[in-house]
């Protein structure tokens, strides 16, 4: 069984930064990937960002220059450094992954396989 466990959300302040880590387990790193969706009440579901099949790893305009998604390969962790923090950044934060020959296509698309199971972030001025 798949797990990914998210840490590091809490209430901040316009301006501030947050990291965000996520551990995964239960896996095989053949044939998937991990990253980070978001949701806010009233709002879709976003994709933070996904690595295309050139390796390169693209953001969600809203995101775009504040958040880098890092990894440690060999101890499953996933990271969200998030700077600048506006409250449009407010949103319960997923760590996802997806397996397959077209994982990077789905998560794309916002369809994952697992998720854990969240860490709000709240942003206030």
């Amino acid at each position: 069984q798949v797990q990914l466990v998210e840490s590091g959300g809490g209430s901040v302040q316009v301006g501030d930064s947050l990291r965000l880590s996520c551990t995964g387990s239960g896996y095989s790193a053949r044939d998937n990937h991990m990253t980070w969706f978001r949701q806010a009440l009233g709002k879709e579901r976003e994709v933070v960002g996904v690595t295309d099949n050139d390796g390169r790893l693209t953001y969600a305009s809203a995101v775009k220059g504040r958040f880098t998604i890092s990894n440690d390969n060999s101890k499953n962790i996933l990271y969200l450094q998030m700077n600048n923090l506006t409250p449009e950044d407010s949103a319960m934060y997923y760590c996802v992954s997806a397996s397959g020959l077209a994982c990077k296509a789905r998560l794309w698309r916002g369809d994952a396989t697992n998720w854990g199971q969240g860490t709000q972030v709240t942003v206030s001025s």
